[in-house]
């Protein structure tokens, strides 16, 4: 019974829609209506339009900035691997610094070393030498008072020690004053090596150093991206609930 109350109750109901429809229709009212309505139907379509293509536009802009953004990162990885690899090439500049100083103080305190020696070679030398020109002299002197034997003895012998002696002597200090040559030799070129070690080292602070600056407007750029980013995903969302 209650299903056919509602039925009944269904059907009164659609006969006076009916009759308010074709009243609707057959009045100007209608008509004036029904235009209103498709005009404000038009405008929301074309609000909708237009809604679309911004969203289309901010959603290109988005993955230009998203794209952007990528490249940055990237670029600032790459810059973070530059700034290591100056890093560790400074830090192997530093110990080649380090072993070059170590290696010119060893080969001054030689080339000291080596000079002492040659001054000490040298006076034994000379004093050595001098002792032998006392005993020739003596010698000579003994000689003449033999003058019954002239021709027996000569200090040929002794001549020829001395000039051996002498000989030998002076190709020590030949052999000690070619090795102090090497050993200058070895340290002007360990002081080149220093020097540029220290220009290395410049350089690659000075590297470092554009590097950070570098570094550092990536990442102020990044920060500006990636709020403009923000802010336009923010309009975006609220233009797309707006529309909604």
């Amino acid at each position: 019974e209650a299903y056919l109350a509602r039925v009944k109750f269904l059907e009164e109901e659609n006969e006076v829609l009916r009759a308010e429809i074709q009243s609707a229709k057959g009045s100007p009212a209608g008509d004036s209506w029904r235009a209103k309505y498709e005009e404000e139907l038009r405008a929301l379509r074309d609000a909708l339009d237009h809604a679309f293509r911004e969203k289309c536009t901010a959603e290109l802009a988005r993955d230009n900035l998203y794209e952007e953004v990528q490249q940055v990162r990237s670029r600032c990885q790459k810059e973070q691997a530059a700034r290591e690899e100056a890093k560790k090439q400074l830090s192997l500049s530093r110990k080649e610094l380090e072993e070059e100083r170590r290696a010119q103080i060893w080969l001054k305190e030689r080339a000291v070393q080596l000079e002492k020696e040659v001054e000490a070679l040298l006076e034994v030398h000379e004093e050595e030498k001098a002792g032998l020109d006392q005993e020739i002299a003596s010698f000579s002197q003994s000689l003449e008072s033999f003058r019954c034997a002239p021709v027996a003895f000569q200090p040929v012998e002794v001549e020829d020690y001395s000039k051996r002696l002498s000989e030998i002597w002076k190709g020590a200090v030949e052999t000690y004053k070619t090795e102090v040559s090497q050993l200058e030799g070895s340290l002007c070129q360990a002081k080149e090596n220093l020097w540029k070690a220290v220009e290395d080292n410049q350089q690659s602070q000075l590297q470092l150093q554009h590097l950070e600056k570098d570094l550092a407007g990536l990442k102020a750029r990044k920060e500006m991206l990636e709020e403009s980013l923000a802010r336009q995903w923010q309009e975006q969302r609220g233009e797309a609930e707006k529309f909604q």
